[in-house]
């Protein structure tokens, strides 16, 4: 059994629980710090005492997976609110340098966040300052971004005069001389690649746009990594929540001295060429990044794959899941969900290869339509990997790297178990009950989407009925051996948009 160290990016369950749910049932045991070293959304967690506890766990694992931004800030939303300097910052990375002193055979992989800029005002993740003048901070780096590369419209060059003459200088300020310091923390993390105290590096964007703040400091990483000569060992794309899965799946194939050919299957034919939500590039891109960040290389043959990825994709531009079901050309006419079911199918029973499904129809939740058919077809639960939950990125590297683990250890009862929870959270939750207890509860009770009554008051009870409900009309097959148990539903951080759920499969026969 080896022992791989895994530090998240923050407490929620897709950066806390995923990974260790997907080494489970494998030759590889994930250690955890516990969840009193970790933070509380804005709350950071304790740095220093993260890091005594992963020196102190590094003299006997095989590798380790580290989220720089826990270890520098103390988790994702602190990163943003942090008052460190780049003195600091540096002080702090330089300590990675210490594990391979520590244990010299150590295999170091970490992943380091761009910082965000939403395009809408909310402090529930950002500064408070945000709540009134996010989308002016958004906008104002957006079109000066636009302005210096010649292309911004007479229109966007008075409003950005009007959003100068009403935004706070101090505000902006603050926040742009963050953005700084965490920039600055990327190019030295970097450099720590081109040093060899890191053996690979991913640089996640999360809600990413194509000018802008993040766009900018974008491309200002992309030359470091150029300059370094690091393109081979840091890889940069669309994504952030997920990106602890796609490690334990490289760290996986790296020491079963594996590299997975995955031949990819679209839904639509102009799907590869979707921009998905959140994101800013075609989604074929992202794909080829998201593969090989994961240890693996696309194959144009089915034939010579390992493993297949088929993708349910929009025809034309990608709408939230809370709109499905409403008449729309791009997913009633321009794709063919139908033929993606078969080809599913053929590839699990007849060639008998792994087959993962990544569900990014939709932005934020899965194809209730796609659910069906897997039901219809009776794959729930052959399938190598399942996702489709918030943006294209997180779907894509959650199933990518169930699939790499399937495809070494198969079908065991903890890979069911994921599939379960992936089908209850994305589907049930994220597409379906999310929105209804938002809509139908919330307003009579007195609470908000961003404030109800606690991790586990009334809410996480009705939420939890109405799972079940969702199990029982749209995930049952009475002639499956399969039955799907809620074990807990919990709201992480007293809000309605994630939710935290422990399920198993029931093997009935």
């Amino acid at each position: 059994m080896r022992k791989i160290i895994y530090i998240p990016l923050d407490e929620r369950p897709c950066n806390y629980e995923f990974p260790a749910l997907l080494a489970a049932g494998t030759d590889y045991h994930v250690v955890r710090p516990d969840l009193s070293m970790m933070g509380l959304k804005k709350r950071p967690g304790d740095i220093e005492q993260l890091w005594a506890w992963l020196f102190e766990q590094a003299r006997d694992a095989d590798g380790v997976i580290v989220a720089l931004d826990t270890l520098l800030y103390g988790g994702i939303i602190p990163s943003r609110l942090h008052e460190m300097t780049e003195e600091q910052c540096g002080e702090q990375l330089e300590k990675l340098r210490q594990l391979k002193r520590i244990n010299p055979a150590l295999h170091v992989f970490a992943y380091q966040l761009i910082m965000r800029c939403p395009r809408y005002s909310s402090s529930d993740e950002e500064p408070d300052y945000y709540e009134d003048w996010g989308r002016e901070i958004f906008r104002r780096g957006y079109i000066r971004h636009r302005l210096e590369l010649g292309i911004a419209t007479e229109e966007e060059q008075s409003e950005l005069q009007q959003i100068e003459m009403a935004l706070p200088e101090s505000i902006w300020q603050d926040y742009t001389e963050r953005r700084a310091v965490n920039l600055t923390a990327n190019k030295r993390a970097i450099e720590l690649v081109q040093d060899g105290a890191v053996d690979f590096m991913i640089i996640p964007q999360d809600d990413s746009a194509p000018y802008g703040l993040t766009a900018v400091d974008q491309q200002h990483i992309r030359e470091h990594v150029k300059k370094c000569q690091q393109q081979l060992s840091v890889y940069m794309y669309p994504g952030a929540d997920e990106v602890g899965c796609t490690l334990l799946a490289r760290m996986i194939n790296h020491f079963e001295r594996r590299k997975p050919r995955v031949h990819v299957h679209f839904a639509s034919v102009q799907g590869p060429l979707v921009i998905p939500l959140y994101e800013d590039r075609v989604l074929y891109e992202s794909v080829k990044y998201q593969i090989m960040a994961a240890g693996g290389l696309m194959s144009p043959s089915l034939a010579e794959a390992d493993m297949a990825l088929c993708i349910n994709t929009p025809g034309e531009s990608m709408m939230e899941s809370n709109d499905q079901g409403r008449p729309f050309l791009g997913y009633q006419v321009y794709r063919n969900l139908v033929e993606l079911i078969e080809v599913a199918d053929d590839i699990v029973h007849r060639l008998g290869k792994p087959c993962v499904i990544a569900d990014v129809a939709y932005a934020n939740g899965a194809d209730l339509e796609l659910l069906q058919l897997l039901r219809d077809k009776k794959l729930l639960f052959k399938l190598a990997g399942y996702a489709g939950w918030n943006t294209s990125g997180n779907t894509l590297g959650t199933c990518i790297a169930q699939g790499m683990i399937y495809a070494v250890y198969g079908n065991t009862p903890q890979h069911r178990d994921f599939l379960s929870l992936r089908y209850v959270e994305d589907g049930g939750y994220c597409a379906f009950v999310r929105r209804d207890v938002s809509d139908r509860v919330l307003p009579g009770m007195g609470y908000n989407y961003f404030s109800i009554d606690g991790q586990r008051g009334q809410i996480a009870e009705r939420v939890r009925v109405e799972l079940n409900q969702f199990i029982e009309n749209h995930l049952h097959d009475p002639e499956s051996n399969y039955e799907i148990v809620i074990d807990d539903c919990y709201m992480p951080w007293s809000r309605m948009f994630e939710v935290g759920l422990k399920t198993h499969v029931r093997d009935t026969k």
